[in-house]
């Protein structure tokens, strides 16, 4: 069970000498959010909270908030600011019932909260493991350190393994996130395409982007990202370091070679959590290169501390047509698996 989310810091005070501090007005500083998010289309957010303090004069211009008045409103406004400040980044959304809830209740959390929600992202959207096997890979790692998710595409491990991260970061329970892949992709090579060194490699990395605009309002992703609590780099920009206080996932880790691998597994330090996704029929390595992600299943697979989650078409969560796809890939390789292997004892039947 998550811990007890604890009070948002992000009123910040621009209150500057004793003077002000001693006066009829204060000022605040929305940060690190979408002031337009937080006052609603046409300010109908913020003229709802005005309207419950007629003895107060209250001003914005974009996330800064001046209010002038007595003393004892300006103590109970800043405490209603708290915890709507509080909802929002808990929810990434407001609303007229819940400003109206936190206004008379005063409270901003919900009476009975969904225990299988694992966040709320953009918009306020609820964030869940949608198949048993994802739900397998959220308990997984509430109990182990390190999680292997391997499947095929769409179902949704690199989604549930990054809202597992922003969870964690939410409750810190980890100072930073650290996404990362191989910037092998289905024998394309990063030397014919245009750019420096990061557009090159952004499109590589784009899925990751892509999980956490969902989860995380764009000014704060870009907050996290300038100030390197959340990190997006290709595998080969782990090496040398050591990874404490951090959830890090390795998406498509089939694509690994066994070098790599071992180098990405010994980047673990204290107080960690490690999730590994990976597809094992879209390995895109060199013939003569070995996955990485292959032989770890018989490496360490009764290494305690260490889960494995499989995960297959009954988990895909795309257009339904891609269960269909993937049925009909496997039943291909299957039949070529066994044509090749009664083609072998064949030849090895026939007289020299």
């Amino acid at each position: 069970m998550p811990p007890k989310v604890h009070q948002t810091k992000s009123i910040k005070s621009l209150k500057t000498s004793e003077n002000e501090a001693s006066s009829n007005q204060r000022a605040y500083n929305l940060e690190n959010l979408d002031p337009q998010s937080f006052y609603g289309a046409q300010n109908k957010y913020f003229n709802q909270i005005r309207a419950y303090f007629p003895k107060l004069k209250i001003s914005a211009r974009g996330g800064d908030i001046t209010v002038h008045g007595e003393g004892d409103q300006l103590d109970l406004f800043s405490s209603k600011l708290e915890q709507l400040l509080e909802h929002f980044h808990k929810y990434n959304s407001l609303s007229e019932r819940v400003i109206e809830r936190i206004m008379m209740e005063g409270s901003a959390l919900e009476n009975h909260p969904d225990k299988n929600v694992l966040l709320h992202g953009v918009n306020g959207q609820t964030i869940r493991a949608k198949t048993k096997n994802q739900q397998r890979i959220v308990d997984s790692c509430a109990k182990s350190d390190m999680v292997f998710a391997v499947g095929p595409a769409g179902t949704g491990k690199t989604y549930t393994a990054v809202a597992l991260a922003v969870r964690a970061l939410k409750f810190k329970e980890v100072k930073r996130i650290v996404l990362t892949r191989p910037a092998v992709e289905a024998g394309e090579n990063l030397g014919f395409l245009p750019g420096d060194l990061k557009e090159k490699l952004d499109p590589y990395l784009q899925p990751l982007y892509d999980a956490l605009r969902d989860m995380i309002p764009p000014e704060k992703l870009n907050s996290f990202i300038e100030n390197h609590i959340i990190q997006i780099a290709p595998l080969a920009f782990m090496r040398g370091r050591t990874l404490d206080n951090a959830f890090v996932i390795l998406d498509e880790a089939q694509n690994t070679t066994h070098a790599q691998m071992k180098m990405f597994l010994t980047r673990m330090g204290k107080s960690a959590k490690f999730i590994i996704t990976g597809d094992l029929s879209q390995i895109d390595l060199p013939r003569n290169q070995r996955s990485g992600l292959k032989e770890v299943y018989s490496l360490l697979k009764d290494v305690d501390g260490i889960e494995f989650v499989e995960l297959d078409e009954v988990d895909v969560i795309r257009h339904k047509l891609v269960k269909s796809i993937i049925r009909a890939y496997d039943q291909f390789d299957d039949k070529e698996k066994r044509e090749k292997e009664a083609s072998y004892t064949k030849s090895k039947e026939l007289p020299k």
